[in-house]
């Protein structure tokens, strides 16, 4: 018999309880296993007084570990209170299942180690893709690789806004509006459209890959509040669409990490994933590109994933979890080869805009200004060098006082 407790109820954490449920008997054959479901913690007992498994549940953390149980699943969300939650069940030397990616991604180290510590394990899969097998196939699958890079969609809501004012035409605005409707984005969805959430993602992500610690807070972040109807406009032009991309990618003793929107070619892998799924592309030494796509977020895509979790602890109980390397990864921010760029440049001169993009870069491609019909305007597409490059020709733009504003946007070719 596995007695599991949840902390959370919410739509992962009864998404999670029905798996679980429904699932009894999964092991009852192969490892004469049953199932039991031994207590819920709840923020508040009267709004789930209704529910049908109200005998269950209490909002008191002492009453999770008086009843006897194996594994704890942490499905609240945020660090407070998940964080000392989480290192109660491990010094308690309980297994833990979390898909709390804000909890990974800032004290996955620790808990881990404290995980060792105790002979228990801490699994997380649910925490990067949701439903998105990627972390057992990085750890298990692709080991006998070196992972190159990683390009990556990890943010349903912003894939879902982008979606909507590519192909329906709709404002940033309405876009928010709609998802937020559909139940794609929070009431508060900052998190979401600043690019923190796909940002932690790609921190758990390359620091699994690349084996050194990547900290979210040291990633290149820039969301997608500024984009506008304009930029489809121009991305359309190159047959390409935007997407909020997190990329990262091995440069020498460095790694590059960052969290952009990016023009994407329309027939690309990454370029044909729309609304809420998720998709990440890794490339390996040895087996080259390979695409992972789901739902990354959802009542049973995530839920599916955390059970996944639940079953490789149940049949693999002597198996260690993934660790952290202690090694801190020394990150690049910006882009240190050479790479595609569009800008978009606010002015009063254009002419003086013209002339100087066109002299400063060899390859570049600057749009009329009948394209989009703002006079006040250059846009272009430019090849730079690195990216260091383009950032300091867009500040001697602005200090010369050529330029009012500039938006810039990494051009993928694949």
């Amino acid at each position: 018999m596995v007695n599991i407790a949840m902390l959370g109820y919410g739509v992962v954490g009864s998404g999670v309880a029905e798996l679980i449920l429904r699932n009894k008997y999964k092991f009852k054959d192969e490892l004469d296993e049953e199932l039991v479901l031994s207590k819920i913690l709840v923020k508040n007992m009267k709004r789930h007084m209704s529910n049908k498994n109200v005998g269950l549940l209490t909002d008191n953390i002492e009453d999770i570990f008086k009843a006897k149980v194996d594994i704890v699943v942490e499905a609240m969300g945020g660090l407070d209170p998940s964080y000392e939650y989480v290192k109660m069940a491990l010094n308690m030397k309980k297994h833990v299942v979390t898909a709390n990616k804000d909890l990974i991604a800032e004290y996955g180290y620790e808990l881990l180690k404290l995980a060792r510590k105790n002979g228990v394990t801490i699994h997380f899969e649910a925490s990067v893709g949701g439903g998105i097998p990627i972390l057992k196939s990085i750890n298990e699958c692709l080991v006998g690789n070196q992972i190159r890079s990683i390009k990556s969609i990890l943010n349903g809501t912003t894939n879902f806004i982008l979606s909507k004012m590519n192909h329906n035409g709709m404002s940033y605005e309405s876009a928010l509006k709609l998802a937020q409707k559909l139940g794609f984005a929070e009431a508060n969805p900052e998190s979401d459209v600043k690019g923190y959430d796909a940002a932690r993602k790609l921190s758990i992500l390359s620091t699994i890959a690349y084996n050194r610690r990547v900290s979210w807070k040291d990633i290149n972040i820039e969301g997608i509040v500024k984009i506008d109807s304009e930029d489809f406009r121009y991305a359309k032009h190159k047959k390409c669409n935007i997407k909020l991309l997190g990329i990262s990618k091995v440069c020498g003793d460095k790694i590059y990490a960052s969290v952009m929107p990016v023009m994407v070619k329309e027939d690309s892998v990454l370029g044909r994933i729309e609304d809420e799924y998720n998709a990440i592309l890794v490339e390996g030494d040895a087996v080259g590109d390979v695409m992972f796509s789901g739902k990354g977020a959802g009542m049973f895509p995530t839920a599916s994933a955390v059970f996944g979790d639940i079953a490789d602890i149940i049949e693999h109980k002597k198996e260690k979890s993934i660790i952290f390397s202690a090694e801190k990864a020394n990150i690049n921010k910006n882009l240190e080869s050479k790479s595609n760029w569009f800008m978009r440049v606010k002015t009063c001169d254009r002419m003086k805009i013209i002339e100087s993009i066109s002299v400063n870069f060899k390859n570049c491609y600057i749009l009329s200004n009948g394209f989009c019909g703002n006079k006040n305007e250059v846009a272009a597409f430019v090849s730079a060098d690195n990216e260091d490059v383009l950032n300091d020709y867009i500040e001697k733009m602005k200090s010369d006082k050529y330029a009012q504003s500039v938006k810039k946007f990494l051009v993928l070719d694949k």
